[in-house]
């Protein structure tokens, strides 16, 4: 009995020491030249891909589409707007349960680079920031500003509980973690920087900490002591000798974004790279020993409300389009591309001797869907909340919504004409008289007045203003509130008395349609479905109709627009299911419109005047 008392005792304290206590399975470190993994040279062959940007279910067959491609390491953003969309309230659920997505990584043989930042850019809506640090009175986002430092504080610390432990020096498969992003091209205050630094640590980031920052602007950028990457160089001669005058004459060399093309933005062209173009870039980077993280390697889908948008002084305001296909290596879809197959060459000529790439996955399978007809409709008159009221109109943060759309009403005292006239109105507006469509405004084209004919009696003013993505990039990022965010004018009188309906649609379970023929003069909210007898991925076709948005089982997909140059929506397998599938399209435009199709191939780079 002793010597079984004693043996329980001896595995249970062996237990102890090597299941309950794991140990650092692996060392990461720099070395003068190059990153140090066990102690020997590493050189990281990383590709970004963004959890969100890609449906739960797939990361897992994307991840193995970069073993395929010869990549060992996988780079992503966290993205702030997700974890907490209200203040104190966070989330890393489903598609935002990045530690999951971390852990498929590792199962996958991948190494992560984690870029927390908290300000990630991504042509994301405000750059990952939530929209309710607009509503701490004197915030100031990157920067000293007490309050934005405790938010951030607070923020990172939640990520650290989930991320944490999965660095490298913990067991787990995180190698670095970088902090802010590119803030070298906003600012140059090491003080703020050195907070940054400090917050992580304290959030149980104990590992290799960096920056990152595009050539011209690294110095102003990067924090001493910690490893300085470059964003958007590939000159080899270049990588070296910008981090060696930043890091005391020594590597390792890291180009933290390697940009193999570019993304979208509505009304412009689609962008493409030839893959010949980069290939050898890619072959000469490799060859010099600098590690590299493709910006981006598979691109995926900015869905729901979440793209950003770029402006500045010398260019109109451009939101992105939900499309995020980059015309990187993996398509939208996660297929491979003639880059991905030019890129995984180049890779497989500096791998060790022998190494022995896995085979290349097959295409996805897609489906074609017959026309099919949205039989079921609504007024998106008929489907309004309960109003706010207030003397002047309320912003998108004065409401406390974050995206979507609201619809501002006032009654003008009639038979008269003049100019709707607004000042700041962001992003987009459809006008009603009385119910009836009688004109937009675009932001995008410095549209912010309309000549209008009022009939006679009392007349109803709607005004429906789609925030389209807050500015994500350059120094108008406090610059993001959304709505009518100062005033309305007729003829130069202000008008007053307004009801606000917030229509943030979440989720369209409370709307109730009706089979009933309408003749809908205003935007409508469209619903119906089709029959499957097998699955795969496809694109619907929205090119005759307008501007809006489409949910199909729940999932919103994105926006669509008529001017382009994307003009279908990529519909993952993941989403659809044998047997009725449920579709719900809010059209601003076209409220006649209601059928649809499902193309076995996307069009994304055609423009409509």
């Amino acid at each position: 009995m002793k010597k079984t008392i004693l043996s329980f005792l001896t595995l249970f304290l062996s237990l102890g020491i090597t299941g309950f206590c794991q140990a650092p399975k692996h060392t990461f470190a720099l070395g003068d030249e190059a990153f140090l993994l066990d102690g020997k040279p590493f050189q990281m062959i990383s590709g970004e891909m963004h959890y969100p940007r890609v449906p739960r279910e797939a990361w897992r067959a994307r991840m193995k589409m970069a073993k395929a491609m010869g990549l060992n390491t996988i780079g992503t953003y966290v993205f702030w707007n997700l974890h907490e969309p209200q203040k104190g309230k966070f989330d890393f659920t489903g598609n935002n349960d990045v530690a999951e997505f971390v852990r498929i990584a590792q199962q996958e043989g991948l190494w992560v680079i984690l870029r927390p930042s908290p300000y990630v850019c991504a042509e994301w809506e405000f750059g990952g920031y939530p929209y309710w640090l607009q509503n701490e009175k004197g915030l100031e986002v990157r920067s000293k500003e007490a309050q934005y430092l405790k938010e951030y504080q607070s923020y990172i610390k939640e990520v650290g509980k989930q991320l944490a432990p999965l660095q490298i020096n913990h067991g787990g498969n995180i190698l670095m973690v970088q902090i802010e992003n590119e803030y070298g091209s906003y600012g140059s205050d090491k003080e703020y920087l050195a907070i940054n630094q400090k917050f992580f640590k304290e959030a149980g980031f104990d590992g290799l900490l960096y920056t990152c920052d595009p050539a011209p602007d690294l110095v102003n950028g990067h924090l001493p002591g910690l490893l300085p990457a470059v964003n958007g160089l590939d000159d080899p001669a270049k990588v070296k000798k910008i981090i060696n005058e930043n890091h005391n004459g020594k590597g390792p060399y890291y180009i933290a974004e390697w940009y193999p093309a570019w993304f979208d933005w509505w009304g412009t062209a689609h962008h493409t790279v030839p893959a010949e173009r980069y290939a050898g870039r890619l072959d000469s980077v490799l060859a010099a020993g600098i590690s590299i993280n493709m910006y981006m390697f598979h691109g995926g889908t900015t869905r729901a409300f979440m793209n950003g948008a770029n402006f500045k002084d010398t260019s109109p305001y451009e939101p992105q389009t939900s499309s995020y296909d980059y015309d990187a290596p993996l398509d939208e879809a996660g297929n491979a591309t003639p880059k991905f197959t030019r890129f995984r060459q180049a890779i497989q000529k500096h791998l060790p001797a022998g190494t022995q790439l896995p085979e290349v996955p097959a295409a996805k399978p897609t489906i074609v869907i017959p026309a099919f007809k949205l039989t079921q409709s609504v007024s998106l008159l008929n489907t309004l909340p309960v109003a706010k009221e207030n003397i002047s109109p309320l912003t998108f943060e004065d409401l406390h919504q974050d995206y979507g759309f609201v619809l501002y009403r006032t009654v003008l005292n009639g038979n008269k004409s003049g100019q709707l006239k607004f000042k700041e109105l962001r992003d987009y507006a459809v006008i009603m008289i009385n119910g009836k469509n009688v004109g937009t405004l675009d932001r995008r084209l410095n549209q912010d007045s309309l000549y209008l004919k009022l009939p006679a009696g009392k007349v109803t003013l709607d005004v429906l203003v789609e925030n389209l993505g807050r500015i994500n990039f350059g120094k108008y990022l406090l610059q993001n509130k959304k709505g009518i965010t100062e005033k309305a004018l007729l003829n130069g009188t202000e008008l007053q008395h307004w009801k606000m309906y917030s229509l943030p649609f979440h989720d369209l379970s409370a709307v109730k349609f009706s089979a009933a023929k309408q003749n809908a003069q205003s935007p409508v909210i469209r619903k119906g479905g089709f029959t499957l007898d097998k699955v795969g991925d496809t694109y619907l076709d929205m090119s005759n109709w307008g501007k809006g948005v489409v949910w199909v089982n729940g999932h919103n997909l994105g926006r669509y627009w008529g001017i382009g140059p994307q003009q279908t929506l990529y519909l993952p397998v993941e989403w659809l299911k044998k047997g009725y599938n449920n579709v719900e399209v809010l059209e601003l435009l076209k409220p006649e419109v209601n059928q649809l199709s499902g193309l076995d191939k996307p069009i994304l780079d055609k423009l409509n005047p």
